[in-house]
């Protein structure tokens, strides 16, 4: 179904042919309209170029940026903090900037994830998050730094956010609107008492001067302040950015998808539903005013965080068109609601849910679940979720599970010795998701969004962490494995282990769901599972998924795995990147990279030709840019 012509309107995906935003547009649409590489021919895309990331001196593992293109370059973060300017062409790097160090420490290093691009028609700049925590200013045609801008170019990031030696990083790119640059961070210390709060700010793109701050976690008397019982808003921290944020340039708002509070799987210590965090929140991109909110997750003692960016998109709701922002969440649920007004599409039910046992700990009575869309992913743990691909398998999962409680969605983490004889509670989906920082792609002609996800489980178990003489530590954090034991080193949980699901965001119904690929290569080489006929092509990759839609495919990549880096819990996602029919879910056509991908991919058009470029790493190679063509005829 096509949108009617005014619905339309709100994002359109890429324009003239480049790439100036990470996801396309400031909607985090991943769409572009380009159709030179279509059904007919997607199989005979072949390699353009490689580009291997640069750095000074260091290895690049962990490459995670989607670049940008604009007249004719790409602009990347390199995976170690560093960004470079790569003829879109021929891929011959064009220049590498380095940050300096800060005075007496070692230089910055990490993803990235990308930069963001400004330009008045006249002055152009670049901005990129350090992963020391400034923000720096660069110029797209030589990279050198922006005087003017800060000083010497750079923004401290932490100042005026916590204490005056606060630790902070950010781990996605800034974004640009409205002549202002809003940046985001993570505070050193996730897992103790107190930490510095994630404060949103945002800075004149000219001179760097800040213009605004929100407080994600509320001060003393503003709005929210009251969610946080016995004065635990003055030494809680975190809550912030995580993930990368989106914007409406229309309507000059910003939204910000906010994370856990410290610490992520104990809340005794911040005793109420702890406002602004696990947030869809709107702001006033150039004030930095609230306009609206809704809290996703009360108390959050999962680390079901907002790992995705919002998306936003244009639907025709109930005849009407309406404006909306699409919010993925880890549980593998999509909430979405008009962002002009913050009203919810669908009806939002606040439903009763378990509560802990674990002493100081008191959860919500209710946490809110969407009528519609259904979810997208499994939700809760029970036996019935076991891996039964032998029966001698399903036997050893059974065994592993009874040491552990099991439950339904927002089951709370128990003690690692419970009175019960339990070792702890495993929870589906995990904190690895549902849904990631990749987020979703959306087709703006029909509605329809593409959800990548994965099906993961985590092992919850609490011991004493506090001690009377230190008042930084949680009374209990989260011990031992991230992840329950494995029966024989494969998944605890049966397959599908990755999948991408479409749903019509019209109306609310899911059009198609596919596995994600074949099942990891650790899976298909595992001795126990030879001749015993099992399919193993429609067993999905349990490895965070970018996707790319054209007029006319859905683009994914295999993965780059749910440990960070190219790794993944069973194996490596495979280096296949595919095509599918977006209506239908049909696998189109399959290509064989290099490497494999580690985040989404990106589609530009240069002299007449169509190019579709896909990050991807290994973990014994640097990153790379691998740019797909077709051939010249």
């Amino acid at each position: 179904m096509a949108l009617d012509a005014d619905a339309a309107s709100g994002q359109a995906g890429t324009d003239g042919g480049e790439w100036r935003w990470y996801a396309g547009d400031g909607g985090h649409t991943q769409y572009t309209p380009l159709d030179q590489i279509d059904r007919s021919n997607v199989g005979d895309l072949e390699i353009a170029w490689i580009w291997e990331a640069e750095s000074s001196g260091r290895p690049v593992r962990d490459f995670q940026s989607t670049p940008l293109m604009i007249g004719g370059t790409l602009y990347t973060t390199t995976g170690a903090s560093e960004v470079a300017a790569v003829d879109a062409e021929t891929g011959e790097t064009l220049w590498l900037f380095t940050p300096e160090p800060r005075p007496g420490e070692p230089p910055p290093e990490g993803p990235g994830r990308g930069v963001a691009y400004w330009t008045d028609g006249t002055v152009e700049r670049l901005f990129h998050n350090v992963m020391d925590g400034r923000l720096v200013a660069l110029d797209p045609r030589t990279g050198a730094p922006v005087e003017e801008f800060g000083e010497g170019g750079y923004v401290d990031l932490a100042q005026r956010i916590g204490p005056p030696d606060a630790q902070v990083r950010p781990l996605s790119a800034p974004i640009v609107a409205k002549g202002v640059v809003a940046s985001t961070v993570i505070p050193g210390d996730e897992h103790g008492k107190r930490a510095t709060p994630g404060h949103v700010q945002g800075f004149d793109v000219r001179t760097g001067e800040r213009r605004w701050i929100f407080h994600v976690v509320p001060q003393e008397g503003e709005f929210g302040s009251v969610t946080w019982e016995d004065g635990s808003a003055s030494y809680t921290g975190n809550a912030g950015v995580w993930t990368q944020l989106a914007v409406d340039e229309d309507l000059g708002y910003l939204y910000l998808p906010t994370e856990t509070p410290t610490n992520d799987f104990y809340g005794g210590d911040r005793l109420g539903d702890n406002l602004f965090a696990n947030s869809i929140v709107a702001l006033d991109m150039m004030t930095g005013e609230r306009v609206w909110h809704f809290q996703i997750t009360h108390h959050d003692i999962w680390d079901y965080d907002l790992p995705a960016p919002p998306t936003l998109l244009d639907v025709v709701h109930d005849g009407v068109p309406v404006k909306a922002v699409a919010v993925l969440t880890k549980q593998g649920f999509v909430f979405t609601f008009d962002r002009v007004t913050g009203e919810p599409l669908w009806p939002i039910v606040e439903m009763p849910v378990p509560q802990s046992d674990v002493p100081g700990e008191r959860t919500s009575l209710t946490q809110p679940i969407p009528s519609r869309p259904a979810p997208f992913e499994r939700q809760g743990f029970t036996y019935d979720e076991l891996i039964d691909l032998t029966p001698e398998l399903r036997t050893e999962a059974m065994e592993i599970a009874g040491h552990y409680r099991l439950g339904s969605l927002y089951a709370p983490g128990s003690l690692l010795d419970d009175p019960d004889g339990t070792q702890g509670t495993i929870i589906l989906p995990g904190w690895g998701g549902g849904a990631n920082w990749l987020g979703a792609s959306v087709d703006i002609e029909t509605g329809v969004l593409f959800i990548p996800s994965v099906s993961l489980p985590i092992l919850v178990a609490l011991d004493e962490g506090g001690r009377a003489d230190d008042p930084d530590a949680s009374a209990y954090v989260r011990v031992g494995s991230i992840y329950p034991p494995d029966p024989r080193g494969l998944p605890l949980v049966k397959p599908p282990w990755g999948r991408i699901t479409a749903i019509d965001m019209n109306t609310g119904e899911h059009l198609w769901t596919r596995p994600n690929g074949p099942a990891p290569r650790d899976v298909r080489e595992h001795p126990d599972l030879q001749g015993l006929g099992l399919d193993f092509s429609s067993m999905g990759q349990n490895s965070r998924v970018g996707t790319l839609v054209t007029s006319t495919l859905l683009f994914a990549g295999e993965g780059g795995g749910v440990r960070g880096g190219a790794g993944s819990r069973y194996g490596a996602g495979g280096p296949g990147f595919r095509a599918y029919d977006k209506l239908t879910g049909e696998l189109v056509a399959e290509i064989t990279l290099p490497v494999n991908p580690t985040a989404p991919p990106m589609s530009y058009m240069l002299n007449g030709k169509q190019y579709i470029v896909m990050p991807g790493a290994t973990l014994e190679t640097n990153g790379k840019l691998i740019a797909l063509a077709l051939p010249n005829r």
